[in-house]
């Protein structure tokens, strides 16, 4: 297996270019520039070395089955046969490869085993009236896989600072006149401020909302990856390059700073922020697996995804309507109100 070798930031780890104009290597994440010498002065080149030769031998460990009928891709130790796609249920086939370089830095253990996990699906769907009977059956609850999805984890130490135009007003009367006046201010607000663990999904076929229906995970929960803590568990790969989602990142950053630094400003009638600025001065990037017990079900062509924090327990569900026991206690409803409506008429006529 032939290995490349990537300069990265020493700030940020992101992948560097050479901007011919500059004549400097340039990070386009935090907007670092070195030159020649300054890079041959850091462990870039050694640090992307040490990432390709681990990223080698994961791919030796790990077997990746396709699902025929969904297309899903499952990661999973050599010693794991799997029998099902734990999203379509059927039959999966091991394919013949897998990449090394979707070796995970970080991975979130699973804290809750299958019966606990079984037993808080249960709860949470025989509290529901009108789901189908088989939605919480036995054969359905036994369904319920642990599947570690991959995020990707930023840390940040940043200079944010926001401009902002705020109004105070004073109203008072002299006589039968009463004035107004209106204060106008402008406000800067700056400060160093440090992100710790932004996730943010690095696979682009699921659902969005699922995935973040059971955020967050703790960060001392995470620990160094090891091919262990895969056993008797299915994993996602990740399709999504950090790279493609720094403007999201740093689209998050904005907001968090924004509001942190907005509450900052003391009580004024109104305050509208007029620019947003976020500097990053370093920042680090894992990929990481965070584990997740997902059962889906089928109803008339559209899956029901229920999904826990595998760590925390938090739950997130979509839920199926039987139309028939919701019409049918509607109409019970409609023709007992009818009923009253009727004697309470005898009564006044």
């Amino acid at each position: 297996m032939e290995t490349t070798v990537t300069y990265k930031c020493p700030n940020c780890d992101a992948g560097l270019v050479f901007d011919a104009a500059k004549g400097k290597f340039v990070c386009e994440f935090c907007m670092s520039e070195f030159t020649e010498d300054e890079l041959r002065a850091t462990d870039s080149a050694e640090r992307a070395e040490q990432t390709a030769k681990a990223n080698e031998e994961f791919a030796g460990e790990v077997n990746e089955y396709i699902c025929q009928s969904c297309g899903a891709v499952i990661m999973t130790d050599k010693a794991t046969a799997a029998d099902y796609c734990y999203y379509c249920h059927n039959p999966v086939v091991l394919a013949d490869r897998v990449t090394g370089a979707f070796r995970p830095d970080k991975i979130v253990p699973f804290k809750f085993d299958k019966t606990a996990a079984k037993e808080s699906f249960l709860r949470f769907a025989k509290k529901k009236l009108f789901v189908p009977r088989d939605y919480f059956s036995p054969e359905q609850a036994d369904k319920i896989t642990g599947v570690y999805y991959p995020f990707w984890l930023t840390d940040a130490d940043t200079h944010s600072e926001i401009d902002a135009t705020a109004t105070r007003v004073r109203v008072w009367r002299t006589g039968n006149t009463e004035y107004t006046e209106t204060s106008t201010f402008r406000i800067h607000r700056a400060g160093k401020i440090h992100f710790e663990d932004i996730s943010t999904s690095a696979i682009s076929t699921e659902d969005k909302g699922m995935l973040e229906g059971v955020l967050p995970y703790p960060p001392e929960a995470q620990t160094d990856f090891s091919m262990p803590y895969l056993l008797g568990y299915q994993a996602k790969r990740r399709d999504i390059d950090r790279d493609a989602l720094a403007g999201e990142v740093k689209s998050r950053m904005n907001t968090y700073a924004e509001k942190l630094l907005r509450g900052t400003i003391g009580p004024y009638a109104t305050v509208r922020v007029t620019r947003t600025d976020v500097g990053i001065i370093k920042s680090h990037w894992d990929y990481s697996l965070m584990p997740v017990w997902i059962l889906t079900y089928n109803r008339d062509g559209k899956v029901y995804t229920y999904s826990m924090n595998g760590n925390t327990g938090k739950v997130y569900g979509e839920l199926p309507i039987a139309w028939g026991r919701l019409f049918a206690v509607l109409g019970g409803i409609f023709g007992a109100l009818l009923l009253v409506f009727s004697l309470i008429g005898g009564f006044l006529f």
